[in-house]
């Protein structure tokens, strides 16, 4: 057999090489049949996984952890350091399935949290199913009996995701919260378009984090970007239907920490309310947004495609009469194209104390039942450059 661009010699060589590397490298296993986890579905299995994971924690060597196919029913869970393993890689093959009452997730913040780990990789073809439709259906009243739900929490370092599906999450789907060097790569994420505050990917007080090849279908934000996030990317991920990728809601408090160093590369929204948003409460704050980049998003009948809102004031509470605090600057949108469900396809409302500078809008292709969508502005500077419709009004 003849591979391109190899030679039989060199190819038998870079074999020798690799099984060489690999025979150096001890990896110690822990599978979680072997702990007592079961995979029938019914049996619970939570403190199984614990036992494997205390194990692998305890271990000098680099270990892995492995989740057969079949379906494990674990409750909460938390994942904490100091571990004395330099390398935890847990692979999920199968399903993690939550227990049918939801109170039982639901009374906890989380199901699934790494807590204060470094080092840890989450891989494989496995779903975690949070069976949240009871609680969505619970909370359909606005009921105030129903638990808030629960999520999977990351606050830890050095972790990767890498090809795990989260289905129906009670809540948030994915938390990143005071984190560093973050990797999420070929994630799913898929609850109904009308759940309850189902975020895809919530990411704050974080740090270095990337989110690549992921496909988000839920009913809130598809990735929502909280205070203290900086150096963050996005790229090539897939959202609809949702609320659009957001920066915000921000304002919540009146010392805030900024968000700053933000890319959004291409991206296909569809069928979102909206696409790229920024938004903030209209109350004080000494929160910021600066060096951001939503660049090539391709858009499908999307609600509010371009959004910039800092008069947000849901229901009226704590905020009328307000203006916000937050201070946003040097924000560009590059090769946006594609269609807008409502006639105004761009829209800045800016705060009339802190009014938005610095936008840059470029390549910009925005239509409205092919007809001339419009754009809004209030206390806003900024400038175009090469194509940009709807007209610009900065």
């Amino acid at each position: 057999m003849k591979l391109s661009g190899f030679n039989s010699l060199g190819f038998v060589l870079i074999v020798f090489v690799m099984l060489s590397a690999c025979s150096t490298f001890a990896m110690t296993e822990f599978n979680v049949l072997n702990f007592g986890a079961n995979l029938n579905g019914r049996t619970d299995s939570t403190n199984s996984f614990l036992k494997a994971w205390n194990a692998a924690c305890g271990t000098a060597d680099s270990t892995f952890i492995y989740v057969p196919k079949g379906r494990c029913l674990v409750g909460p869970l938390a994942f904490k350091g100091q571990c004395k393993s330099p390398q935890i890689i847990i692979r999920i093959d199968g399903t993690i399935v939550a227990p049918l009452d939801y109170g039982v997730l639901g009374k906890s913040d989380n199901w699934f949290s790494f807590e204060g780990v470094s080092g840890v990789s989450i891989i494989g073809r496995g779903i975690f199913d949070a069976k949240g439709p009871s609680l969505w259906a619970c909370k359909a009243p606005n009921s105030n009996s129903c638990p808030s739900g629960a999520r999977m929490f990351c606050k830890s370092n050095n972790i990767r995701i890498n090809g795990l599906t989260s289905l129906n999450s009670q809540m948030f789907h994915i938390v990143i919260n005071g984190c560093q060097n973050v990797h999420l790569r070929g994630v799913k994420i898929v609850a109904a378009g009308n759940s309850p505050n189902t975020d895809g990917i919530h990411v704050q007080l974080s740090r270095n984090v990337e989110i690549l090849s992921t496909f988000i279908k839920t009913g809130d934000d598809c990735i929502s970007i909280g205070p203290g996030t900086e150096n963050l990317w996005i790229e090539q991920v897939t959202c609809g239907p949702g609320h659009g990728i957001s920066i915000g809601s921000l304002a919540k408090d009146l010392k805030e920490e900024g968000v700053q160093n933000v890319t959004v590369k291409n991206t296909i929204f569809s069928n979102t309310q909206n696409g790229l948003r920024i938004k903030s409460w209209a109350r004080p704050s000494s929160g910021y947004v600066q060096g951001v980049r939503f660049i090539g998003s391709v858009m499908t009948n999307i609600q509010n495609p371009i959004v910039i809102d800092q008069n947000y004031c849901p229901r009226n509470e704590n905020c009328p009469g307000q203006v916000s605090g937050i201070k946003i600057k040097d924000i560009v949108y590059e090769d946006i194209r594609g269609t807008s469900s409502t006639p105004i396809a761009i829209e800045f409302d800016c705060s009339s104390k802190n009014p938005c500078t610095g936008i840059r809008l470029q390549n910009v292709n925005l239509t409205y039942l092919n007809k001339t969508t419009q754009s809004f502005c209030s206390n806003v500077v900024g400038k175009v450059f090469d194509l940009v419709r709807p007209n610009s009004c900065l």
